[in-house]
């Protein structure tokens, strides 16, 4: 019984993981702007030769120092594994993008659409994979350490913020090194605002099924 339900974790959390990335995917053909935690390694990707993947992968490896230095002591080692599933999550953003290829809605209409499915996917794969109760990815790992040192903290808030820092970071950066604002538009806003919104209206319908395992 205990392994089918490792069994059944383990689906959960990599179902999550490609689900989120279908709706990066998603956010990224929409050009409507790409998800809040997309932006810093999309704009990066126009900077250097590097792909969204691989720089993904290593904005992961830096929200795990992050949270080494929040939590120290408290931080379990086991936690490293998400580099593992950092490095899974990264393929599986190149992989849902030769997935999609170029498939946009037309009109204005259709791409905001495309920027809604994406905004729902990504919210439904952060449900599962935190739902999962495996290790998080880092982005959201940085989110739990945040609330697990600071009572009260509710993790939709802090990623609704941590969202918020990535564009703002991504914007910067733009403005410095790129021409023009690679990825950064209106769709990155709204997505930074209503996905940590939304996580608690997700998960409701969701809860009792994640909570069989």
């Amino acid at each position: 019984m205990r392994e089918n339900l490792i069994i059944q974790r383990l689906i959960t959390y990599t179902v999550g993981l490609f689900v989120l990335s279908m709706g990066v995917a998603f956010s990224i053909n929409a050009d409507l702007g790409v998800s809040p935690v997309s932006t810093l390694p999309y704009v990066l990707s126009h900077i250097t030769a590097f792909s969204v993947g691989m720089l993904t992968t290593a904005m992961m490896a830096v929200f795990i120092l992050l949270q080494i230095a929040i939590l120290r002591k408290q931080f379990k080692w086991i936690n490293l594994t998400q580099m593992v599933f950092s490095f899974i999550f990264g393929y599986f953003v190149d992989f849902s993008r030769f997935i999609l290829g170029d498939l946009v809605f037309p009109t204005y209409f259709g791409r905001l659409a495309m920027l809604a499915i994406a905004i729902v996917l990504i919210v439904i794969g952060v449900v599962l994979f935190i739902g999962a109760k495996l290790v998080p990815l880092p982005t959201e790992g940085f989110c739990l350490a945040i609330v697990e040192k600071k009572p009260g903290a509710k993790f939709h808030i802090v990623k609704m913020i941590m969202d918020c820092s990535l564009v703002v970071i991504g914007l910067a950066l733009a403005l410095i090194f790129a021409d023009g604002l690679p990825g950064i538009r209106e769709g990155t806003i709204i997505s930074a605002v209503l996905i940590g919104k939304l996580i608690p209206y997700i998960r409701k319908p969701l809860a009792p099924i994640l909570d069989k395992f």
